[in-house]
C-alpha cells in the first residue's frame, strides 16, 4: 500500500529524517516507536503530506505521489489520519462533525452521509451519541468521534499520529479498543504511539526509530523479546521498566 524511499526531510538545519525506507503492505497495522524527537511524527505527516519532503519516493498504492503532479487533498481522502488532539468542530455535533468531510468534499448526499455516520459512530460503540456536542464528551470519546470522522472518507489506509497520549489514562484503553478493532478487520493502519502493550497485541510489524533513521523492523515478538540492536534494547529497557 504504501512505500517509502531514502525519504529525507529538513527543518532548516535539523536533519529529522533520514534516508528512511519502509513498506506497509495491504492490511499490515505498523507501529512505529521511539522517542519523542525521533522523527516518527513527521514520517507519519509526510506519508499525509502536511509535511513536504526533501528528497526520496513516496509510493502509495502504486503510485509515487509528488506535489507537483498530485492534487494532494485528493491523496489525502485515500489516507486518512487521526492526530493527537481532536480537533472536532465546536458548534457541530457528533454526527455533524462525522459527515462534514463526505458532503463537502466527496459531495455525498446529506442522508446517505448521515447513515454511514451513524454506522460508524456505532462502530466506534458512541451511537448513542449522534446529537451530542464535543464540549458533553470525555477525551477518549472525542477521540473515537475523530476516529469515525476518519473513516468516513472511506480511506484505504489510516494514519494514528500518538491518539492517545493526550488522554487521561483511564481513558486510553477504549480508543486502543477501537483500533484493534479496525486492525483485526484488515485496515491498513499506521501508527505513531507511546502504548507499548498496543504495540505489542495489535502490530504486525514494529518500526524501531532513533534519531530521525529507522534502527530496526520485526514482528513484535522478535523486536520485544529479542531485540537486534543495542539501542532498541536501551530504548525498550527504559520504557518497559
Amino acid at each position: 500500500m504504501i512505500r517509502v524511499e531514502k525519504l529525507n526531510k529538513s527543518f532548516g538545519d535539523l536533519h529529522v529524517l533520514k534516508d528512511i525506507d519502509l513498506k506497509v503492505n495491504e492490511s499490515d497495522v505498523v507501529v512505529l516507536i521511539g522517542a519523542s524527537g525521533s522523527g516518527k511524527s513527521t514520517l507519519l505527516r509526510c506519508l499525509n503530506f502536511l509535511e513536504i519532503k526533501n528528497s526520496g519516493n513516496i509510493i502509495i498504492e502504486g503510485e509515487q505521489i509528488e506535489k507537483e503532479t498530485h492534487n494532494l487533498n485528493k491523496v489525502r481522502e485515500r489516507v486518512g489520519m487521526v492526530f493527537q488532539h481532536f480537533n472536532l468542530f465546536p458548534h457541530k455535533t457528533v454526527l455533524e462533525n462525522v459527515i462534514e468531510a463526505p458532503v463537502q468534499v466527496k459531495k455525498m448526499r446529506q442522508s446517505e452521509a448521515e447513515e454511514i455516520g451513524k454506522e460508524l459512530l456505532n462502530k466506534v460503540g458512541l451511537g448513542d451519541k449522534n446529537n451530542e456536542y464535543p464540549s458533553k464528551l470525555s477525551g477518549g470519546q472525542k477521540q473515537r468521534v475523530a476516529i469515525a470522522r476518519a473513516l468516513a472518507m472511506n480511506p484505504d489506509v489510516m494514519l494514528f499520529d500518538e491518539p492517545t497520549s493526550a488522554l487521561d489514562p483511564e481513558l486510553v484503553g477504549e480508543v486502543l479498543a477501537t483500533m484493534k478493532e479496525l486492525g483485526e478487520e484488515g485496515m491498513t493502519m499506521v501508527v505513531v504511539t507511546h502504548e507499548m502493550g498496543f504495540a505489542r497485541e495489535v502490530g504486525d510489524w514494529v518500526v524501531y526509530m532513533h534519531d530521525g533513521k529507522i534502527v530496526e523492523t520485526g514482528k513484535p515478538s522478535d523486536i520485544f523479546d529479542n531485540p537486534k540492536e543495542e539501542r532498541t534494547q536501551a530504548f525498550l529497557n527504559s520504557v518497559l521498566h
